[in-house]
């Protein structure tokens, strides 16, 4: 046996769309997004607090974590799903978005019936993960173009 094997022999490939279908830095960003959803709303939550309300400090933050929350569901779906055969695949991937649309429906419908004045908090707060994704892809392209061939 190798030195700079493991004892238990080789490491075997993780099952699974991210072993085959996704870059190991794609992964690592896929993961960090939730974590950096959750951390911007809830900075901008305190924000909110000290601007108009803790009430509506509370509902930017919920909105934020349902949004981290739904991108880790999707993400999960979606590995599951493209494990399956293209038929059951579709099936699947189509009752399962319909699945996560009427449970945030549900969420939004909830608020405007209870607080419909703290509708926009939430939805301010569902959005931060649109500034997070322009921020991972404005940090990738600006490793992209420094490690291109061309740049050197």
């Amino acid at each position: 046996m190798s030195e700079n094997a493991p004892a238990n022999g080789p490491a075997a490939p993780q099952p699974g769309p991210s072993a085959s279908f996704v870059d190991p830095i794609e992964e690592k960003i896929i993961r960090r997004i939730p974590f950096e959803v959750a951390a911007a709303a809830g900075l901008l939550s305190i924000a909110a607090v000290f601007l108009f309300d803790p009430l509506t400090g509370v509902f930017f933050l919920a909105g934020g974590l349902v949004s981290a929350l739904s991108f880790i569901w999707l993400k999960n779906a979606l590995a599951r799903v493209l494990t399956r055969d293209k038929a059951k695949a579709i099936r699947m991937g189509i009752a399962l978005y319909a699945v996560r649309f009427l449970l945030i429906f549900g969420v939004f419908f909830l608020i405007i019936l209870l607080y419909p004045k703290k509708l926009i908090a939430f939805v301010a707060g569902f959005s931060t993960v649109i500034p997070v994704f322009l921020g991972e892809a404005a940090v990738a392209l600006a490793r992209l173009k420094s490690a291109a061939p061309w740049n050197s």
